[in-house]
């Protein structure tokens, strides 16, 4: 009677919050959880739960996964807008449910922090775990890396169902290690391509090998510690890969699957890991083919993720990044751009950011060409600014802000291309102020 009354009450302060124009993410499983904290046991869910973890692609995986499968009929719900930690969880539950609890529907598709793998699935009954990647990110929160690969892999040693994991990250392939009676575990991978480099050239956090400490051997890398390769002592690293993207175009978004084209959306090397996640788990429940290069081929987020806008004539381009994986591949962009460009970087440092920022020193500034300007805002905006001005860029071309409105305006007092990186609290007012912009620009 308690449970039901619980999900009751907050399914009626949900609606509340829809009739007042908020999406109630995380209130209504913050309250039920606060009320009683076994409250995921009252939840009966009929369908197979997908969760999808890791430090970077996590919504742009999840909400292509959900569409792929919902574009094939089936019933799915998901939480689309991120809210991926325990409570966001459980007000999507709260939301899709009856009064008994019964959540009716034939996938649930879950964006999860990483730390939270352990936590929710020993509640939730999980069927497929796709992991993409791991790097530093958070540290005030999450510690090193290495505690939560650690965590994620004591989790995995008594799981047994459908395990999807990015072959080419040597931290994330080590967790098919993790049980060694599982045999549902399924490597996707993404071949070599005109980005594909031979040296690395970013922070990387895999260079040796975690089952006996050789120094890997890399035949090409993507980014950062992403790539081909493999262990000269042990051969860690070569695996049967069940989904391998190969004739990658960058620039143009294409590639092929066995002897399939796919066309998308994304002309992000980055991007297309997370298309080999999504189709990977497609694969493996069996959704047709040609259904899945149709939603490929339609599929954009448009929520800040590789987002692309024309205001006031100016492309611009906007991208969360939240760590220096992230922004060093956002980067990528305005090297490939040879074009007279400008930036616009945002830096936040809000609990959900994490208060150290001292991760912004492996963000590879050294390499701007063609900047014409770069103007920056945010709770730390003279923190990135001075980084950037360490970088050797010229000091007369920095421009900090005290708002992002302010950053905005001045940002489109010239004709240029646009580029804009913000991270994780930074970027949907960083979004809205671009909109807000171009809506009164266009007037």
């Amino acid at each position: 009677m308690k449970k039901f009354l619980i999900v009751m009450i907050t399914k009626l302060i949900t609606g509340i919050l829809r009739l007042l124009g908020k999406n109630a993410g995380n209130l209504p499983g913050n309250l039920a959880l606060k009320w009683d904290k076994s409250i995921f046991e009252y939840f009966k869910i009929t369908g197979k739960v997908i969760a999808v973890t890791g430090t970077n692609g996590k919504t742009m995986t999840n909400n292509c996964i959900s569409q792929i499968l919902k574009e094939n009929g089936k019933k799915v719900i998901s939480n689309l807008q991120g809210n991926n930690m325990e409570t966001g969880i459980l007000s999507v539950l709260i939301k899709n449910s009856n009064l008994a609890g019964k959540v009716n529907c034939d996938y649930l598709v879950f964006e999860t922090d990483e730390s939270y793998v352990p936590v929710l699935y020993k509640r939730i009954p999980l069927d497929c775990l796709v992991v993409l990647n791991f790097f530093r990110d958070q540290l005030d929160r999450n510690g090193e890396m290495e505690t939560l690969i650690l965590k994620i892999q004591k989790f995995l040693q008594t799981y047994s169902g459908n395990l999807i994991l990015n072959a080419d990250d040597p931290n994330v392939s080590r967790l098919s290690k993790a049980n060694p009676e599982n045999s549902n575990i399924f490597f996707y991978s993404v071949d070599k391509c005109g980005e594909s480099t031979k040296e690395l050239h970013e922070a990387a956090e895999g260079t040796y090998c975690p089952v006996c400490r050789t120094k890997l051997q890399y035949e090409y890398y993507q980014y950062a510690h992403v790539g081909k390769f493999e262990c000269p002592e042990c051969h860690y690293g070569k695996v049967n890969i069940y989904q391998l993207l190969t004739q990658i175009d960058v620039e143009n978004g294409t590639f092929k699957i066995g002897d399939n084209l796919y066309k998308s959306q994304y002309d992000s090397l980055y991007a297309f890991y997370d298309l080999a996640a999504a189709t990977a788990v497609a694969k493996l429940y069996q959704i047709p083919e040609e259904s899945v290069k149709q939603t490929i081929e339609k599929f954009v987020l448009n929520n800040g993720r590789l987002e692309k806008l024309v205001v006031k004539n100016n492309n611009t381009t906007i991208n969360l990044a939240k760590n220096p994986t992230g922004v060093n591949v956002s980067l990528r962009f305005l090297r490939r751009d040879q074009n007279p460009k400008e930036l616009l970087f945002v830096l936040n440092d809000n609990i959900p950011d994490g208060k150290d920022v001292s991760w912004i020193w492996d963000i590879d500034f050294e390499k701007l060409e063609s900047v014409e300007r770069i103007i920056t805002a945010g709770l730390r905006s003279y923190d990135i600014a001075i980084r950037i001005k360490t970088a050797g860029y010229p000091t007369q071309k920095i421009i900090p802000c005290m708002s992002i409105k302010e950053a905005v305006k001045k940002l489109y007092e010239t004709q240029n291309a646009k580029y804009v990186i913000a991270n994780y609290t930074a970027i949907q007012t960083t979004r809205k102020e671009i909109l807000e912009y171009k809506a009164s620009s266009e007037k």
